[in-house]
């Protein structure tokens, strides 16, 4: 392919120059990326680990999540960039693939199939938790059943009876968020919590050090989460090439504004962090405000948003990544098989549902707190290293100052940033984290016939 051809075809997301043949339905434009991202992030996510936060933060929970952004944006870059030129599914997968070699490709969605595979798992945990609380008594496992089952159904059917159901809850998380926020300001201003609106959730004096630094990253790694996801569907995206990476970002911003304004509405109303309820401590803010009705009322919005549209989000985000590698034959090929009538990877997606059921029974929340965000920290590494790699080495994009900011400074920035995270977890994550690597090794290895051959759209392509 000539390359007026390569950037023609580029330009118009067609996926054939890169050794693939369009299978999934394309069909989403930029603000269903936008709004899936959101979804995937939640936009009420703070609501769940608030009081956690609150307490560890010494009551600057807001203050955590823009730092968090900050680090966490430079990785964001990184997929922006090679989305840009990669607009294939696969995300992380796919961009290592093509930035290195698909061999240390394979490596890097092996290692965020960790994240990918316990997130639907940990999140089913938390929806589970939350019912048996708003209907004492009810049965634990059944609220897991019952939303695994719809979520797997939806995957199954399509990506745009997925944006469908994203937005109903997306307007569900608004409406919740501006009475959150109006009745909490309303709290406040009328002689409550703080009495005015104090900086100090915002910034206490002599209380950042490296340690809360640290402690923010960590924080905003699991909290965004879902912002790569947003790759997995450039196959089902109009012109992917623009579109993702612009999503990417787009969603980061607007996530991170819904995320410290109602924790700093939250902070306001409970000036006393140090007894603040870690593990409830926004849905009291949410009752001091609003009554115990209100509070209910916030809890049954986390169910439906978190069981449905971030689990399913997740779900959709993992069989995706499983198709890709798939349809590469780095893993069994089946989990490459598309639906015949709903243009879906259905094998993936059942493969998702039944592989979160099994984790749920073998590991408790705390442990697969500690698990998730190994997997996706290793592979933004890789990935940040891809983006240098490839367009600052292999390419010599480094003429301009601005080139070098791009594909120098901030790719290593983020490699950095997320190598001093790697600094705080503990022995069993260390652990379950390399067993999982090894085992990765050892089946691409066996694979690729000793890291010999590469997949099909390899062979006679040279993208």
């Amino acid at each position: 392919m000539s390359e007026k051809s390569q950037v023609k075809a580029q330009n118009s997301g067609a996926i054939e120059q890169f050794g693939y043949e369009q299978e999934l339905h394309r069909t989403l434009k930029l603000r269903h990326v936008v709004l899936y991202g959101v979804l995937f992030m939640v936009l009420i996510a703070p609501q769940s680990i608030f009081g956690e936060i609150q307490v560890a933060s010494h009551g600057m929970t807001p203050l955590v999540y823009i730092v968090g952004f900050i680090a966490i944006s430079f990785t964001a870059l990184s997929y922006y960039r090679m989305s840009a030129r990669f607009p294939i599914a696969g995300s992380v997968y796919a961009y290592v693939q093509r930035g290195i070699n698909p061999h240390v490709g394979f490596i890097a969605g092996w290692l965020i199939l960790m994240d990918y595979l316990f997130v639907p798992s940990l999140l089913y945990v938390m929806v589970a938790n939350w019912g048996v609380e708003l209907i004492p008594g009810s049965p634990w496992y059944l609220w897991i059943v019952v939303f695994l089952i719809f979520n797997t159904f939806v995957n199954i059917r399509g990506i745009h009876l997925t944006a469908n159901v994203d937005w109903v809850i997306f307007v569900v998380e608004i409406l919740s968020l501006i009475a959150f926020i109006y009745l909490g300001f309303k709290y406040v201003l009328n002689g409550g919590g703080y009495g005015h609106l104090a900086v100090e959730p915002l910034w206490t004096k002599g209380e950042v050090d490296a340690h809360f630094v640290a402690t923010a990253v960590s924080i905003a790694c699991l909290s965004f989460l879902g912002f790569d996801g947003m790759s997995t569907l450039a196959e089902e995206t109009e012109h992917p090439e623009k579109n993702i990476g612009k999503g990417i970002i787009i969603a980061l911003c607007a996530i991170v504004g819904v995320f410290v304004l109602q924790c700093y509405v939250a902070a306001l109303i409970q000036p006393d962090w140090a007894n603040t309820d870690m593990a409830t401590g926004f849905f009291d803010s949410a009752e001091l405000a609003g009554g115990p009705v209100f509070r209910k009322i916030l809890l049954v919005v986390n169910i439906v948003a978190i069981g449905i549209a971030n689990i399913m989000n997740a779900q959709t985000a993992t069989a995706r990544m499983l198709y890709g590698m798939g349809r590469d034959g780095v893993i069994p090929k089946i989990f490459g098989k598309v639906h015949p009538k709903y243009k879906t990877p259905y094998a993936s997606a059942i493969f998702v549902g039944a592989g979160s059921l099994i984790i749920v029974l073998v590991l408790s929340m705390s442990q697969l707190v500690r698990l998730v965000n190994f997997g996706a920290l290793s592979s933004f590494v890789l990935l940040n290293f891809a983006v240098f790699w490839f367009f600052f080495v292999k390419e010599k994009r480094r003429a301009k100052f601005g080139e070098i900011v791009a594909y120098f400074i901030c790719p290593w920035c983020g490699i950095l940033i997320l190598g001093y995270v790697f600094t705080g977890f503990d022995a069993m994550t260390y652990v379950v984290g390399i067993v999982w690597l090894i085992i990765g090794l050892i089946i691409g290895a066996i694979k690729s016939k000793g890291y010999k051959e590469v997949p099909d759209a390899f062979k006679n392509l040279e993208v």
